[in-house]
């Protein structure tokens, strides 16, 4: 087997981590190295663990996932960032951040997991997973 995809969950709510880590435990190609309640400890934890993937809340507290996604793709800009949020309005402002990606939490299991299959190609084949999209 290939190496798996190092994905990060950032995103204040406990259950909305706890969601996302049970989705993300259907793709054998995935491995979520952490979870992260606010910016700081997104931050910390891409530090410590560098991830192929962040799934970034855009509403988190003191700062949002806007600025932890300026900070992060600053320093790391290998690193992908999906920001995953509830609000539209956040489109405009995630993409000048700098995210890779922008999906509503509402779009469903296979959009999601076909953009974090996406962000980094040729880690698995179409047919490895029933959730490939083109976005």
């Amino acid at each position: 087997m290939e190496r798996q995809l190092k994905v990060l969950i950032a995103d204040d709510r406990p259950t909305t981590r706890q969601g996302l880590r049970a989705l993300l435990t259907l793709l054998p190609q995935v491995e979520v190295i952490g979870e992260a309640a606010n910016w700081g400890e997104s931050v910390g934890l891409v530090a410590e663990h560098r991830p192929d993937v962040v799934l970034m809340d855009m509403q988190m507290p003191v700062l949002d996932g806007l600025e932890a996604t300026q900070r992060i793709k600053k320093q790391w800009p290998e690193v992908k960032v999906i920001a995953l949020t509830m609000y539209a309005r956040y489109q405009a402002g995630a993409f000048a951040a700098g995210v890779d990606a922008f999906l509503l939490k509402d779009g469903g299991a296979e959009t999601l997991l076909g953009a974090i299959l996406a962000q980094v190609p040729g880690l698995c084949s179409h047919s490895e997973t029933p959730w490939h999209t083109t976005l």
